[in-house]
Parts: C-alpha cells; sequence; structure tokens
C-alpha cells in the first residue's frame, strides 16, 4: 500500500481532497456501491461475495454514517446500498436517511425477498429515489439460483409493493448464464408486465460461490449467440419504453455496440474502458475501500476507512490509481496481453472489465468474454473455451484459476460439456428479422 505524502508545507490545493478533485483526464467519482453488510436471507450460487452471514467487524452505526460525511466531502452523487441483503443491517434507513441529507442520490439493489409494503413506504418516505430487484430467469430457475423457494415470487411482490408506495425508479437486474440465457425472452415478457423501468443485464462470472459452479458459466463462444439474443431484446426494450443497461462486462465493440451502449440517448455511446475508481467507487462493510464494487478484495483494496480517510485512500493509494493514466497513450494499454493486446480497440477498451478479467485470467488485461474477439477468432475457424484448473479457497470476493483453451471451431466438445445454447435450444426464442434495421457500424 502507498502511503500519502507528507502534508507539511502544503497549500489547500494539495490536500487529498483537492487531488480526488483535480484530476482532469477522467470525470470525477461520483457513484459509490456500498455494501452495508453481508448478512443475506438468500444463497445464490453466483454470489461473488459469498454472501450469508455478516462480517466479522462491519462498521458501527457511527463509523457508517462519517462514511456518509466523507463521501459527500469528497464529491460522490449517487450511493446505490447493497448486501448481502442492505434492509437487514437495523440501521439501514438511518443511513439512507443521512445520505439524503447530506445532498446525494440514494438507490438499492436487492434480492426482493421480504421487502413489505411497509418496509417499500418507508423507504420512500426516507428518499430513496430507485430500486433494482435481482431476477435470474423463470421461477425454477431463479429459486434454484438464488437457493430459497418462492423467491422468484417474492420478487414481483417486492417490485408492487414498490410501485404502489411510488418508488420513482423501479429496475431489474439478471445474471446471464448458462441456466438464465435461455429464459430471457420469458423473463422480458414478465418484466415489461411488472412496469420496470431499467433492466440491467450482467454475465456471471466466476468470483465467490460462482467460482465452485464454473457448470453455469458461458463460454466466450457462447458470445456468438448470446449478442443476437441481447440485441434482439435491446429492440423490444427500446419499443417499449424500457432502458436496457448492459452491465460493464457486456461488450465489446461486436455489430451490436452502438445498439446495446446507446440505450435511451439520441448521441453515439461507446465503451471506453474499466471505471474502477475514476467513476465508481466500492465499499465492503468492514470498511475496505476498492474502486469497484465488484473487484476481488485482497488485489484491489486500498484501505481500510478506519485506517485512514476517504480522500486519501481515493487520491494516493495504488489500487485505486490503475486507471489514473492518460488515455490512448502506451502508458493506459502496458497491462494488456493475449488478444487484448494486440486488438484494433485496444487503446478505447483497455481490456474491458478489470473485475471479469482477473477472476478468470488471474489478473487484468486480458478479458475472454468479448464479441468482437469471438467474432474474430471464428473468422479464422478459431474458438477459446475456459477450464478450470484451480478451485477458489472459499472466501468473500475469492475466485480460482482458469486456463484458456484455443481450439478450432468445430473441435468437438469435452464430454459432459453443456451444450451450445444456440438459437435451436431456445425454442421459446423469437428469430431476429428484426435485426436487419440495425444501423451499420464502423
Amino acid at each position: 500500500m502507498s502511503e500519502a505524502p507528507e502534508t507539511a508545507g502544503k497549500t489547500a490545493t494539495d490536500t487529498p481532497a483537492a487531488v480526488v478533485a483535480g484530476r482532469r483526464f477522467h470525470a470525477r467519482t461520483t457513484y459509490a456501491v456500498w455494501e452495508i453488510t453481508l448478512k443475506c436471507n438468500l444463497a445464490c450460487q453466483h454470489c461473488g461475495s459469498r454472501a450469508g452471514e455478516a462480517r466479522v467487524d462491519e462498521l458501527s452505526t457511527e463509523e457508517a454514517l462519517d462514511l456518509v460525511h466523507q463521501m459527500a466531502e469528497v464529491g460522490i452523487a449517487e450511493v446505490t446500498l447493497i448486501g448481502g441483503e442492505a434492509f437487514l443491517r437495523p440501521d439501514w434507513l438511518r443511513i439512507a436517511e443521512e445520505i439524503v441529507r447530506c445532498g446525494m442520490i440514494v438507490t438499492m439493489t436487492t434480492g426482493g425477498l421480504g421487502i413489505s409494503r411497509e418496509t417499500a413506504r418507508r423507504m420512500v418516505d426516507v428518499g430513496f429515489r430507485g430500486v433494482s430487484v435481482s431476477v435470474d430467469g423463470m421461477e425454477a430457475t431463479h429459486d434454484a439460483l438464488r437457493g430459497v423457494k418462492g423467491s422468484w415470487q417474492s420478487c414481483w411482490r417486492t417490485l408492487a409493493h414498490l410501485r404502489e408506495a411510488g418508488m420513482t425508479t423501479l429496475s431489474v437486474n439478471t445474471q446471464v448464464n448458462r441456466r438464465s440465457w435461455p429464459e430471457l425472452d420469458d423473463l422480458y415478457a414478465r418484466l415489461r408486465e411488472a412496469g420496470i423501468h431499467a433492466w440491467q443485464v450482467q454475465f456471471t462470472v466466476p468470483m465467490g460461490n460462482a467460482a465452485d459452479h464454473a457448470d453455469i458459466l458461458l463460454q466466450p463462444y457462447d458470445m456468438l449467440a448470446v449478442f443476437e439474443d441481447l440485441a434482439r431484446l435491446a429492440w423490444r426494450c427500446r419499443a417499449d419504453g424500457i432502458r436496457l443497461n448492459p452491465g460493464n462486462n457486456v461488450g465489446y465493440y461486436g455489430p451490436y455496440q452502438q445498439l446495446l451502449k446507446a440505450q435511451g440517448f439520441d448521441v453515439p455511446m461507446y465503451y471506453t474502458g474499466c471505471e474502477a475508481g475514476t467513476r465508481t467507487l466500492g465499499i465492503e462493510a468492514d470498511g475496505k475501500i476498492k474502486g469497484c464494487p465488484s473487484l476481488p478484495s485482497k488485489p484491489y483494496t486500498g484501505a481500510n476507512i478506519r485506517e485512514r480517510s476517504l480522500a486519501e485512500i481515493m487520491a494516493y493509494t495504488e489500487p485505486l490509481q490503475f486507471n489514473h493514466v492518460p488515455r490512448y497513450t502506451p502508458e493506459s494499454t502496458a497491462h494488456l496481453w493475449g488478444f487484448c493486446a494486440s486488438c484494433e480497440f485496444a487503446a478505447l477498451c483497455r481490456g474491458g472489465c478489470t473485475w471479469t478479467a482477473h477472476v478468470f485470467m488471474g489478473k487484468r488485461g486480458n478479458n475472454p468474454y468479448c464479441h468482437h474477439r469471438a467474432i474474430e477468432l471464428a473468422k479464422r475457424g478459431l474458438r477459446e473455451r475456459l477450464v478450470r484448473k484451480m478451485a477458489a479457497p472459499g472466501v468473500p470476493f475469492d475466485h480460482g484459476v482458469f486456463d484458456l483453451i484455443e481450439e478450432p471451431l468445430d473441435a468437438p466438445l469435452p464430454e459432459g460439456t453443456p451444450e451450445w445454447l444456440g438459437m435451436d435450444a431456445k425454442a421459446g426464442m423469437v428469430p431476429l428479422p428484426i435485426l436487419s434495421g440495425l444501423p451499420e457500424e464502423t
């Protein structure tokens, strides 16, 4: 961990807060995702933090409120509360209330199990501006992935309670993996009926519990088909007035880049690389600060809020600085390796999602979940396949080790490999003639 420089004799413009605010080649960090407790009432097979019991030394109410004040001081504009399950922490509404009092937007992501009408009303009264409920496929699939029978039905009740209470924005987030992918079409119909405003989709990656269930993970060659489905769903969302929000690990630079990234915007929108520590901040329940909430704890924690101020951590700790380099320079792509190092979009993409690359490959800079990459390899008659060679140790935000195998596109898959879920395997899916209207992309 790097230490803050000596402050003696320095002016006010040299303070940690000034360093954070004064950066010019990146947008200022304005969004924080805060795990306020690891306690959870679900047992998800894909949970990256292995949530269940509370962390041993979670922040006290006093410490949490002080952190709220520090976030306001460094310019955080929006805070999303997560868990575990955020509402299982007794003082969660007090924390949310303080976030609002300090002039920041507060939102929440929830598993949706147990939010009553009264809880929904209290959330609106406190000032929550939006809630995202996690729904992963249809009922049997969702309940199996989430580990609690009846949890799927509870999600719809939660959405109904929040809508009745007058919640400003209702969203759903969905993990896309080999179990949920075949059901996206049916799920979308259900989401539309529920009256949601936005739908975030994100690929499941092998962190935490998901590292123990490698059979649910998409393979890199699945990108060829899954993006066809996501593009078709994007058109349906656009027609129905629902914003589709692809997560940061859904990319990159394939033929549907503009369609997927520009949902809700009238100007071109393109992915410009990992934003950990530049736009986003991740906070763990015991006070550890990272540049992104999804990143593995050990290599990406700057410091604990109990040890140093938030401004110091953001300004000076090395694990939060790796994206603070001038764009479109050799320094900004020096970390790339493998396919990403030679990619024509390297200077823009910078290897895609750091989280995804690291938990598959053991370090950032080579991301196997890429549409453009799958297309380019297929043109050469090749595909990539991930094989787990070492299990995860079994702690929150951990990961195993995977080998990335390059092989002929038509090579037989190993016995027992889950079937490639192409269109023929998904009878419920609508065909893709709608994609004939896509704009040309360069």
